[in-house]
């Protein structure tokens, strides 16, 4: 009997709207709705209430204790589990969970990554419940997500400065929208987070360190099949992976998050999944948590799940599409109508986002900039390294319209008619879609389709919010002189030019394009782009760029100290991840590699004295193969010795962006230069002598 699926199981484990209705008393309720929609401050008794409330429920679904879960600057989530017990003098115990221990907590803050804020001996950290995100049951525990400080107060985690930049551009964007005389309660930030990812086969996994320690493949001969065949995307799904997929919505769905598509991407073994739009905070916590359940339930199923950005040469990598956009009330700002040409509150908004992403495309590249991502960007369809922004024809036309002064001839949308009666007629978009652009206009939102698929997206969101929310505020006081004045035909002038100006003066980041073009490169050189190679270029150029520095601190988001600490932060877990890549590779050259190619060499030399002492002369065929293994011990021994003695000098530079720049201009060439012949040697040595699953068999399985 297949498995019946029921819309009662949807949010069954999350401390959602409608179970606070149910459970919490009405004022209670109200104030706590307050506290959420209008950003007010929590009051101690209401949070006793609420922790009450929400210790019975926890309860209930089987939780035994509760913790704070926050996102520290490692990118990922982190929790320390506390019981609901509290034990009585007389011996038994009661169960527990007050407003205080609702609202703060306090882990150890000098132990995660955080750039210079703490000393070793400065633990004191505290978690804040943020009301805004629900509170969810995992594994029997009630998980409250939070935001992550120090004692002095400065940002310890990646969702304190997105929560920042989300109050900014509600902000600006109020005023911007009060021009039109529209005055909603809330400007929210919506994210839909596609998520790409990869599934071998635990056992295989297993036997590979380099996959174990670096969640890359160090190592690894092209497969006799990649993508070339263009079979896999879209295709019928593996029924153990299709197995994986189900548990997993299953799983998702019982936590309220909403999982809406999956299916086979372009690469063999790699799959997607795409939840529906939510509030900022709310879907990267979600794709926080959808991403540890990758893992966690793949091991159900005899799999692996690999979120690395590029686990395989070769074939594709993996990204996480960023697709944002802003809602007013739950009204989208992004969408353009059916005249967009004579939407003006749409094209302000849109004017808006493309002087921001001009205006700070340094930092957009830097904040996707990670030793993964840098071996992602500017092939198989991941975009290049350089900012643009795709508009399409039709809007691209508009905004060209208004730039040149010339009147808009507006496409209509056209009707496809595919030849088959019994197939209906449907209307043709009139725009395609661009996969080669880092951040393309896609209908009524921006995929910002550069990001990693290992990343915590608040990173990417807190850049996009200030950014914008800095060019609202330029906006605002462009125009709110003329829109006190009440002549609208004025205002529709005035915002008309300022537009057109704006428009003109970052027309150059609009590329309709081919991003993977040759001439594109040489074009955006001429346009004045930022083209950052790899990590330590994107990071310091943009980090140490006086104009966003200033921009973060002007609406709240990091402060100057902050600012420095993230940036001393990215350059270190880049430098440590690139120097224990290249440890596991001398491991694996020196204790695996280089033994299975001299026992494959010896027997084939013993083979080949065998062959002349019964038919009196050697194969010329082994002896060629011989002496082609030999050459190849060599050469990886040589590259091995080299590697281990220019990391161990790296990793002593106590400068940690001379570190980084070194790892990224010596280390990883001379990785790679290790790699090529342990690959060349993997083609020649025979298959139950090579001591790794190969590509072949980690990408192909049953």
């Amino acid at each position: 009997m297949p498995k019946k699926v029921s819309s009662h199981k949807y949010g069954s484990l999350v401390f959602n709207d409608a179970v606070m209705q149910e459970r919490l008393p009405k004022p209670t309720y109200k104030e706590l709705k307050r506290v959420i929609d209008d950003n007010v401050p929590l009051d101690i008794d209401v949070a006793n209430e609420v922790a009450h409330a929400m210790k019975e429920w926890a309860v209930e679904h089987g939780a035994t204790h509760y913790t704070h879960w926050f996102q520290p600057l490692n990118g990922i989530t982190s929790e320390k589990h506390d019981a609901f017990l509290t034990p009585k003098a007389d011996g038994t115990a009661l169960l527990a969970f007050s407003g205080k221990e609702l609202v703060q907590g306090e882990p150890d803050a000098s132990s995660f990554p955080n750039g210079g804020l703490r000393a070793t001996f400065e633990a004191r950290g505290y978690t804040a419940w943020d009301p805004t995100s629900p509170a969810f049951i995992k594994d029997e525990v009630l998980c409250i997500p939070t935001a992550f400080c120090s004692y002095t107060g400065e940002a310890l985690d990646k969702k304190t400065p997105l929560l920042r930049s989300m109050a900014a551009v509600d902000k600006q964007a109020k005023r911007v929208l009060a021009l039109f005389g529209k005055h909603p309660r809330r400007v929210v930030p919506s994210v839909g987070n596609e998520q790409e990812y990869f599934l071998i086969k635990e056992e295989d996994y297993a036997k590979r360190m380099d996959l174990v320690i670096t969640g890359r493949t160090l190592f690894g001969a092209a497969p006799a099949k990649g993508q070339e065949l263009e079979e896999h995307y879209f295709g019928a799904i593996r029924p153990t992976v299709n197995e994986f997929m189900k548990e997993l919505d299953d799983e998702l769905w019982k936590l309220g998050i909403p999982a809406k598509t999956k299916h086979n991407e372009v690469a063999p073994c790699q799959h997607e999944l795409a939840p529906i739009f939510e509030k900022a905070n709310v879907a990267i916590d979600h794709n926080l948590l959808t991403m540890e359940l990758m893992k966690l339930i793949a091991s159900h199923h005899g799999l692996t799940c690999l979120q690395h950005e590029k686990p395989f040469e070769y074939i594709n990598g993996s990204g996480k599409h960023d697709n944002w956009s802003l809602s007013a009330d739950g009204e989208n700002l992004l969408d353009p109508g059916d005249t967009p040409e004579e939407n003006l509150r749409f094209l302000i908004v849109l004017t808006c986002i493309i002087a921001a992403v001009d205006r700070h495309q340094d930092i957009l590249r830097a904040i996707c900039a990670t030793c993964g991502n840098d071996h992602r960007l500017g092939g198989h369809e991941a975009p290049p390294a350089i900012i643009s922004i795709f508009l399409g024809d039709d809007l691209g036309g508009i905004v060209d319209a208004i730039i040149n002064g010339k009147p808009y001839q507006s496409h209509q949308r056209e009707t496809m008619d595919l030849g088959v009666p019994a197939l209906p007629d449907f209307l043709k978009d009139t725009t395609d879609r661009n996969r080669t652009s880092p951040f393309a206009f896609t209908g009524n939102k921006f995929e910002f389709r550069m990001c990693g698929s290992n990343q915590n997206l608040s990173d990417a969101n807190k850049v996009l919010d200030t950014i914008v929310a800095e060019m609202f505020d330029e906006c605002y006081h462009a125009l709110k002189d003329v829109a006190a004045g009440g002549d609208r035909h004025a205002f529709k002038d005035a915002a008309m030019a300022w537009i057109k100006q704006t428009l003109t003066a970052h027309q150059r980041i609009i590329f309709n394009g081919d991003g993977y073009a040759f001439e594109w490169e040489a074009e955006a050189e001429r346009r004045g782009l930022v083209n950052c190679k790899n990590t330590p270029e994107a990071v310091c150029r943009a980090y140490e760029n006086p104009a966003n520095v200033e921009v973060f601190e002007r609406y709240g988001v990091l402060s100057p100290t902050e600012w420095a600490s993230r940036y001393e932060v990215k350059l270190e877990q880049y430098a440590k991840l690139i120097n224990i890549e290249a440890n596991t590779m001398v491991y694996m050259a020196r204790h695996m590699y280089l033994p299975a190619l001299m026992r494959y060499a010896r027997d084939i030399m013993r083979t080949a004295l065998n062959s002349k002492e019964l038919l009196g002369e050697a194969s010329n065929a082994e002896l060629k193969l011989a002496r082609r293994i030999n050459d190849g011990i060599s050469r990886i021994s040589d590259a091995t010795d080299a590697l281990e003695e220019l990391n161990a000098r790296v990793r002593a530079t106590a400068d940690m962006k001379e570190r980084a720049n070194a790892c990224a201009d010596e280390v990883i060439p001379a990785m790679e230069a290790l790699r090529a012949p342990v690959d060349e040697m993997e083609a020649l040595c025979g298959r139950d002598y090579w001591p790794v699953p190969s590509y072949n068999k980690m990408l192909y399985y049953v």
